[in-house]
């Protein structure tokens, strides 16, 4: 009997073993390159959400991998999507079965890696580095007291533990240097949801004693926890890319041409000092209960704009990215107009619904709330879907209900779809042109419309930074 189970248990291997290979021979990479992405009119990218890459800071999305890539997908006409990485092993599989266009992670080109994935120019050249603890009285410490306390040549390695990620450059590495100082580093792998940042965290808090990083990002963290230490190199410079699907090659060509003439830029060397060489700025955000990778916060309202984004059936991220686009969450601005408090009310439409200068951040929120309430039950009128009716609503809080009306007239008479927000928000960017605001159908008259079209387009894109980051906190 049990002879006859190990023989089905087996046969059940080698089935499950052919069924896999079976599917990834059938697995074909998707077929979309830069026509197609600019056709769709957005660039989607997988990126690290971590202090060096992607985060939300005072409401504002930054890092340096994030506004790198705005920077190209704004030199190509296209929006950026950023789909934060859940786990790193499965980028590459994501990558080419078109989750997303592009990997922007701090990413090593290997030998390895180019047998699945393209690589654009590097962005960056770094060391992989030892990333160890100081003793606990570091502090109190001679120079060559401390740095005799510490690994120093690779040689010490032998025979103690480094923790890495298995699909990582940094577990080759140990490997090969096993081979080459003949000796036995302990090589312990950890699964690709947790990233360099957390195996950093660790070493800090004495959870592990060694992992191995790419030194860049280590020197920032160093900054966060001055209690480890980067110094020890184990690598000769390591070229970190984009990667990009091997069926690409428009868009891999486009990146590096774009990139060529980026690098050599002053702005290149700003945004790369903003974030790798501006320790003062580094340590002012962390500190920061609005730097919501550690905090978890977008502004001070947060808990009132949940209250109040409930009675409007409305996610609470998207009323606070439509109150940072007012306001910046300062309750004592005043606008051209004399537009006031957190939703930048008028004097007139505040004084319709009870709020001036003088109230109160939740006040202020109340009386645009209402207003939010006003303007839905206009635009419900005609348009039932609540997700379609948002764009609508949002155009009519910055420019007024009359002049989105005039533009949805103007796409009916020129055959559009006058309830589709990307049909009418062509004659709203255009209503400043005497063929549009002097047509007939148009009762409003003139109207800057380039402004309440990139209004609403900056809070959507907002709202979506915002929804994304506060989900990965909630996980």
């Amino acid at each position: 009997m049990m002879k006859f189970l190990k023989h089905i248990s087996y046969l059940l291997i080698v089935l499950v073993a052919c069924t896999s290979k079976l599917k990834e021979a059938n697995r074909k990479i998707i077929d979309h390159d830069i026509d197609k992405i600019k056709a769709k009119g957005t660039l989607k990218a997988l990126i690290n959400y971590s202090s060096t890459s992607y985060f939300i800071y005072k409401g504002i999305p930054m890092g340096f991998e994030y506004e790198l890539l705005k920077k190209y997908t704004d030199h190509i006409g296209v929006d950026l999507e950023v789909i934060p990485i859940k786990n790193m092993d499965s980028v590459f599989v994501d990558l080419n079965t078109g989750v997303a266009d592009i990997v922007a992670a701090n990413l090593t080109i290997t030998k390895e890696r180019l047998s699945e994935v393209n690589f654009t120019l590097p962005i960056i050249i770094t060391k992989q580095v030892l990333v160890q603890r100081k003793p606990d009285n570091w502090r109190k410490m001679q120079r060559k007291e401390l740095a005799d306390s510490l690994l120093q040549s690779p040689l010490d390695l032998a025979e103690k533990t480094v923790v890495v990620r298995e699909g990582s450059s940094f577990y080759t590495r140990l490997k090969s240097l096993n081979n080459e100082i003949g000796g036995k580093t302990i090589i312990k792998t950890v699964p690709g949801e947790i990233t360099m940042e957390q195996l950093i965290e660790d070493v800090a808090t004495k959870e592990i004693n060694y992992t191995v990083a790419d030194k860049n990002i280590a020197l920032v963290n160093q900054w966060h926890y001055p209690n480890i230490d980067a110094s020890l190199t184990l690598s000769l410079d390591q070229k970190i890319a984009w990667a990009t699907r091997t069926n690409a090659d428009s868009l891999t060509l486009s990146i590096n041409n774009w990139l060529n003439k980026f690098q050599k830029t002053k702005k290149f060397k700003i945004l790369y000092n903003k974030y790798f060489n501006n320790k003062a700025l580094f340590t002012s955000r962390v500190q920061n209960k609005y730097y919501t990778l550690e905090s978890g916060q977008i502004s001070p309202y947060d808990e009132l704009i949940k209250k109040h984004a409930a009675k409007i059936n409305w996610d609470w991220e998207l009323l606070a990215a439509l109150i940072y686009q007012e306001s910046h969450f300062n309750n004592n601005a005043i606008g051209w107009g004399g537009s006031f408090g957190l939703m930048q009310m008028m004097p007139q439409t505040g004084e319709r619904f009870g709020v001036d200068t003088t109230s109160t951040p939740e006040q202020n929120i109340i009386a645009g709330v209402k207003y939010i309430k006003k303007l839905n039950r206009i635009w419900e009128k005609s348009i039932a879907d609540t997700l379609d009716r948002i764009p609508f609503i949002l155009a009519s809080y910055n420019t007024g209900p009359g002049h989105v009306i005039d533009a949805k007239n103007l796409a009916k008479k020129y055959n559009k779809n006058p309830l589709i927000w990307d049909d009418v928000s062509y004659y709203l960017l255009h209503k400043s042109e005497p063929k549009y605001y002097k047509d007939d159908v148009v009762k409003h008259g003139y109207c800057k419309g380039y402004i309440a079209y990139d209004y609403v387009n900056e809070i959507l894109e907002r709202y979506q930074h915002y929804k994304t980051i506060m989900k990965e906190k909630e996980l």
